[in-house]
């Protein structure tokens, strides 16, 4: 496809919308047959807050995985300037995505998990801005861990991962085309196609979950445009409902195994409440009183959009607070964490 005609901007946003949409394409046409696959193997699981207990397939995120890769890939083959960046992001997703993989059949232990997500975090170091110091370096693969686990805690109920991927996506893209930075927007644009088509599937009542292998590269590809696109705060804003989940988390039982949680309960008129025992988090916070799975994703998906929209606010505002001279200050102490330790 001859797109040297176009300005370059708009040459860039074109191909990420390509790249968005094949990515959707391909997980909306590939969904069916994984689902029935998944079905097939045994790989299963109960969908627990419905009254009847319905079988649902698992490890779907397959499906995002696949749609991703296409949408990378002929963003790659459309833009080859920025070639080496879209497969290190590539190469950092499939890792995570295998991670998920091995997590959804064999349940590792939260200290593999977090090893190993920090080992497939370590190719983002490779596109890091030249002199960058070693604290820098290690904080990328941290980073990578760190929000691919955020996004993996704040799970559970039909479509509450896929969408809130989904407005997270949405929040980075127009957040990356306010800045300029147009080539990063094939990467958020790629996932996002996948998680649109997945949500069709997902999303109340579930025909399949997206297990491990899906919540795990939401996060992942977060902290990939975050770090190519110098989004963090963005991303972080972004990302707030699930800093607040696991924060609550945490302060109210420490770090526990999946095993140990309690889930929440389905009464018997098919209502979400609280159970008598168990940890705090973002969901048992909006069942003060018992509602629907479906009203209750819907209450978790209108924070998500209030943080989304917060963080595209926070991109109009970034040139005007960058322009200001004391505002300004605050930016440069900020980039002196770049630099320390300069690798030799």
């Amino acid at each position: 496809m001859d797109l040297m005609f176009l300005d370059p901007n708009i040459k860039i946003i074109l191909i990420s919308t390509i790249s968005g949409v094949l990515s959707f394409l391909i997980t909306i046409l590939s969904m069916p047959r994984i689902i029935s696959r998944l079905e097939n193997a045994n790989i299963i699981g109960k969908d627990i807050h419905k009254i009847s207990k319905p079988i649902v397939a698992e490890m779907g995120g397959i499906g995002i995985l696949f749609g991703f890769i296409i949408g990378i890939f002929s963003g790659i083959y459309l833009h080859p300037v920025i070639s080496f960046q879209l497969c290190i992001a590539l190469l950092v997703i499939l890792l995570v995505g295998l991670i998920g993989m091995v997590d959804d059949l064999i349940q590792l232990s939260s200290k593999e998990k977090f090893f190993l997500l920090f080992l497939a975090g370590l190719p983002l170091i490779w596109i890091a801005p030249p002199g960058v110091g070693i604290l820098y370096l290690i904080a990328i693969p941290i980073a990578v861990s760190i929000l691919s686990n955020l996004t993996n805690m704040l799970a559970g109920l039909n479509g509450i991962e896929s969408g809130l991927g989904v407005i997270a996506m949405v929040s980075l893209t127009i957040s990356c085309i306010i800045l300029g930075k147009y080539d990063v927007a094939i990467i958020s644009m790629a996932m996002l196609g996948a998680l649109i088509a997945f949500l069709y599937f997902n999303k109340h009542p579930a025909q399949v979950f997206p297990g491990d292998t899906g919540t795990l590269i939401i996060g992942a590809t977060i902290a990939t445009v975050a770090f190519i696109g110098r989004l963090k705060l963005i991303a972080f804003i972004i990302l707030l409902p699930n800093i607040i989940d696991a924060a609550m988390k945490f302060y109210s039982a420490g770090v526990m195994n999946r095993q140990q949680h309690k889930p929440t309960q389905v009464n018997d008129e098919g209502n979400l409440v609280i159970p008598d025992q168990g940890f705090k988090s973002l969901i048992r916070f909006v069942l003060r009183k018992p509602i629907s799975e479906k009203n209750a994703v819907r209450l978790i998906w209108s924070i998500g959009i209030i943080f989304g929209l917060l963080g595209v606010i926070t991109a109009i505002i970034i040139p005007s607070i960058t322009g200001n001279e004391s505002l300004s200050h605050f930016f440069q102490f900020k980039e002196m964490f770049y630099y320390f330790f300069p690798v030799p």
